[in-house]
């Protein structure tokens, strides 16, 4: 692989959210920053919908006056590999960009959105043919149960129940990345022994208080967020830091999957 396609959130004094093909990958806060990622997995061949969502997380859309410059940016950029993630080491494919002035007025959830033709040869991802979701209502507690018994395992320094899961999203991540299934099963499950030796697995589990639920995918994935920001399955690091989990599941005949 030469090229790795990029997602590259850039924001000052505003919330931003980028999405693409209806995934929010990246989010910024109102102080800005930068955020970068690759997005192989989460790209279509053929046309791609990117959009740049400000203050997404505001209850309404409603009009907000800019107390000085505020500005986001959205980009997919195509840099070889092993090179930063700029303007001038990337090959550009879109930019949205969205920014007020001093005194201006805004409005919450603005989205700017644009379709991407990328000339990619991906093969077509299980996400896009998952059903539709059912009510969000009947889903807490299933979701609940699972990421339960998953952080559990994880816990316990078994990686087995996520890869059983998660087996399909193992699958096409290497096929994004052009990575071999095997290399990337060994991986996690050395992953796993690791952080258990570290007695990095261990937090409290997730409950019904912590469980935020956001359809994605276009309404096809559910991703499992914790109420206090990011993913729902968190775990302490004895030096401070965490490790992160993230879960977007689907639900086929009343069984849950880890599709991304």
């Amino acid at each position: 692989m030469e090229r790795l396609l990029i997602l590259r959130l850039q924001a000052q004094g505003v919330a931003a959210q980028a999405r693409l093909n209806g995934f929010a990958l990246a989010e910024l806060g109102a102080a800005g920053g930068v955020q970068a990622l690759a997005v192989h997995e989460f790209t279509l061949a053929g046309a791609n919908r990117l959009e740049l969502v400000i203050e997404p997380a505001a209850p309404a859309p409603e009009p907000r006056l800019s107390e000085g410059p505020r500005f986001a940016r959205a980009q997919l950029l195509l840099p070889r590999v092993g090179q930063a993630a700029s303007d001038e080491q990337s090959r550009c494919l879109a930019t949205l960009d969205w920014a007020v002035q001093d005194g201006e007025v805004y409005r919450a959830h603005a989205v700017v959105q644009q379709e991407v033709d990328i000339p990619v040869r991906f093969p077509r991802w299980r996400w896009q043919d998952a059903p539709p979701l059912p009510e969000l209502g009947t889903l807490a507690a299933p979701v609940l149960a699972f990421a339960q018994a998953q952080a559990l395992a994880l816990a316990q320094g078994d990686p087995e129940p996520w890869i059983a899961a998660a087996r399909l999203r193992f699958e096409e991540l290497a096929a994004a990345y052009q990575r071999r299934p095997a290399d990337d099963l060994a991986r996690w499950r050395a992953r796993v022994q690791l952080l258990h030796a570290q007695k990095a697995l261990r937090g409290p589990l997730p409950t019904a208080a912590t469980l935020r639920l956001r359809p994605t995918a276009d309404g096809r994935l559910i991703e499992c967020l914790s109420t206090a920001g990011g993913p729902l399955l968190q775990f302490n690091r004895p030096d401070g830091g965490r490790v992160s989990m993230p879960m977007r599941i689907a639900v086929v005949e009343g069984q849950l999957y880890v599709l991304r």
